[in-house]
C-alpha cells in the first residue's frame, strides 16, 4: 500500500503567546499540496524502515523517528519504505506528514496522531483547516477557489530547527488570524535572523499573488493565478539560483 505524505503549508501563522510550559499558542491556516514524500508499507513479521529518495541522507542515523513511532502507536509490524522527496526541517511538515501517511495506511486515528506531535493531526487530515493552540485544535475550512491553486515551493537549501525559530520569537502578540490573505507569518523574522537567505527567496517570489514563508522555514511558497505564471517563475528562479530546491505543485 502506498500513500502520499502531502507537503504542509501554513498560509498564515500568527503566534499569540508563549505559554508557561515553553510551547506557543498559535492561530494558523493549514493547506496541503498535491505532492510530497511517498510512504509504502508491506506485511512483515517485524517493524522496519528503509529511507530512499533525494533527501534520504538527511535522515541517516536518525534512529527512532516519527514514522516508526506512528507504526508503534497502532501496534503494527510492517516493512515501511519512505521515499524522502521533501527537504528536511523545511517548514513543510515533512516528518509529521510522513507519520500521518503511516497512520492513514495502518488505520490510525486522530487520538494516535495527537500523541505524535502538534502538526500530525492536521497532516492526518491533509485538508485545509484552521489550527489553534499548538495547531492541533482543528476546524476544517472551506475556501472557494483555493483547491487547485498553482504553488511554487522554494527552499534555499538550508534547514531550520523549529525550536530555535520559536525561541527567537519576540513575544509580541500582533493580533488574531482573520482573513488569511491579509495575514502574516510571525516566525518569518526570527527565521530570517537565523537564515537571511529567506529574504532572497521571498524577493524571488515577488511576482506571486501571495508569497510567504511556511511554518518555521526555510521553505517559502508563492501562490499563482495560473500554472503558466508559476512555471515561468520556476524557470527564472532555477536559472538564477540552480542550487535552490524547487517544487511546482498545486493546493489540494
Amino acid at each position: 500500500m502506498r500513500e502520499t505524505a502531502y507537503a504542509k503549508l501554513n498560509l498564515a501563522l500568527h503566534v499569540r503567546a508563549r505559554e508557561a510550559d515553553g510551547y506557543h499558542r498559535i492561530e494558523t491556516l493549514f493547506a496541503f499540496c498535491e505532492d510530497g514524500d511517498l510512504v509504502t508499507v508491506a506485511p512483515a513479521d517485524a517493524l522496519s524502515l528503509d529511507v530512499t529518495g533525494p533527501f534520504a541522507g538527511a535522515l541517516t542515523g536518525e534512529g527512532d523517528n516519527l514514522v516508526l513511532r506512528a507504526a508503534r502507536a497502532v501496534g503494527a509490524t510492517a516493512a515501511i519504505t519512505l521515499d524522502k522527496r521533501l527537504p528536511v526541517a523545511a517548514g513543510l511538515g515533512g516528518g509529521s506528514a510522513d507519520a500521518a501517511a503511516v497512520l492513514r495506511l495502518l488505520g490510525g486515528s486522530m487520538a494516535d496522531a495527537a500523541t505524535l506531535g502538534a502538526d500530525v493531526p492536521a497532516c492526518l487530515l491533509s485538508r485545509t483547516a484552521r489550527g489553534e493552540r499548538r495547531g492541533q485544535v482543528l476546524e476544517p475550512a472551506e475556501i472557494p477557489g483555493l483547491a487547485g491553486t498553482p504553488v511554487l515551493l522554494v527552499n534555499p537549501g538550508l534547514s531550520l530547527p523549529t525550536a530555535l525559530v520559536f525561541k527567537g520569537w519576540d513575544g509580541i502578540d500582533r493580533g488574531p488570524l482573520g482573513d488569511w490573505e491579509s495575514g502574516r507569518n510571525d516566525l518569518e523574522a526570527p527565521a530570517r535572523a537565523l537564515v537571511p537567505e529567506i529574504g532572497a527567496v521571498l524577493a524571488a517570489l515577488s511576482g506571486a499573488r501571495i508569497a510567504r514563508m511556511s511554518g518555521s522555514g526555510a521553505t517559502c511558497f508563492g501562490l499563482y493565478d495560473n500554472e503558466a505564471a508559476r512555471d515561468a517563475a520556476a524557470a527564472r528562479i532555477s536559472a538564477e539560483k540552480p542550487a535552490w530546491w524547487l517544487s511546482q505543485t498545486r493546493l489540494r
